[in-house]
């Protein structure tokens, strides 16, 4: 089987799409199926496997996040030119309605196609769909199968754009974080940390609040950058590193090292990836209890979860998971095995009937 998965999404970049095209292309390949890869890249291929189409051109905003795309007639030329060279037997589309590359394998070829739904908002589809929502019917009508990564992304991708979608979980790299070499840190300080975009959906902000009446001599990481970065560094809170954007390895490693891992988006995460994550490395998690967490984590047992936006109760929640020893062991013992439910492997082994069926199958009319 010939499998084209296709990111929006500069591949270049960190992102929660964009790690799980390139883990679920790896994961396929250990199951016998040729998988590639194709998608905007700044820069070099980031792997083996990864055809680039061109540069990000420009920043699409969704959900008060703005993600590297890339959107233009030699985009399109480059994506159905790299597709007719591989001939895929099925072409997996993530994000299939942002402007690029699957825009374009969507309109453009008429490979059986699979395409995936990542994102929830917390208002609904966006705007712009729900207003063309008849031509956004009729380019999805052109997918063989839908999937949703969380039982959110499937609800509004039927409410707003009409199509149903079977929900397949994201899934984990268990092993790579697992098995990385923890990054070197003070044996006797603490550390949490954190990771993501700095803008007001993440959290960062209630972070930092927490983190400054903590009464506990320990360190934040905080990994990433955003359009608050330089707000929130000028607040001076102490014992706070800033470590800017890091790498795949760097994150493994420095999740591995942490004693916490603390996660206080405050809405539109429709799968909590990251938790999942610092799970597999064998590190407790404290994070906002919002739905698309709880698809990942049962409250009090893969993770303590905190109300959303609440600072005290985050405050609360990192104390009890930094004093006590105990219930960091159980949430990891518990955490592990979570993560191991939902590894890449399993998640490839579910997309290989789905391809089969869209190869069988053709476009719905």
């Amino acid at each position: 089987m010939r499998v084209m998965l296709v990111s929006p999404y500069s591949l270049s970049e960190f992102g929660g799409v964009q790690g799980q095209v390139l883990g679920l292309a790896r994961a396929l390949r250990e199951l016998a199926v040729d998988a590639r890869v194709i998608g905007p890249c700044d820069g070099p291929p980031p792997e083996p496997g990864v055809t680039s189409v061109g540069r990000s051109t420009t920043r699409w905003e969704a959900n008060d996040s703005l993600a590297p795309v890339a959107s233009s007639r030699a985009v399109a030329a480059h994506t159905l030119e790299a597709i007719r060279v591989f001939q895929p037997d099925v072409l997996h589309l993530h994000e299939p309605l942002v402007p690029g590359p699957t825009h374009a394998a969507l309109l453009g070829t008429d490979v059986p196609s699979v395409g995936t739904f990542h994102a929830w908002y917390a208002d609904g589809a966006p705007a712009i769909t729900r207003r063309l929502r008849a031509p956004v019917h009729r380019a999805l009508s052109r997918l063989t199968c839908c999937t949703a990564v969380s039982e959110e992304a499937g609800s509004m991708a039927e409410t707003g754009y009409g199509v149903a979608c079977d929900v397949l979980f994201n899934g984990v790299d268990v092993v790579r974080f697992a098995k990385a070499e923890p990054w070197p840190t003070a044996a006797d300080r603490p550390v949490v940390l954190f990771v993501g975009r700095h803008e007001r959906r993440k959290g960062l902000r209630v972070l930092l609040d927490a983190w400054s009446d903590l009464r506990r001599d320990a360190v934040l990481w905080v990994a990433g950058d955003g359009p608050e970065t330089d707000e929130l560094r000028e607040r001076g809170v102490s014992q706070v590193e800033w470590l800017g954007r890091i790498g795949d390895d760097e994150l493994a490693r420095r999740l591995r090292a942490a004693t916490v891992f603390s996660a206080p988006a405050l809405s539109g995460e429709s799968f909590g990836v990251v938790l999942l994550e610092a799970m597999a490395a064998g590190t407790p998690v404290v994070a906002s209890d919002i739905p698309g967490y709880r698809n990942v984590a049962r409250p009090g047992r893969e993770a303590l979860l905190v109300p959303a936006g609440d600072a005290d109760g985050l405050r609360a929640g990192l104390q009890r998971a930094l004093d006590e020893p105990a219930t960091r062991a159980e949430l990891v013992a518990a955490g592990e095995i979570r993560a191991g439910e939902f590894s890449l492997r399993r998640l490839a082994e579910r997309y290989l009937p789905v391809y089969e069926r869209a190869m069988r199958r053709p476009p719905v009319s």
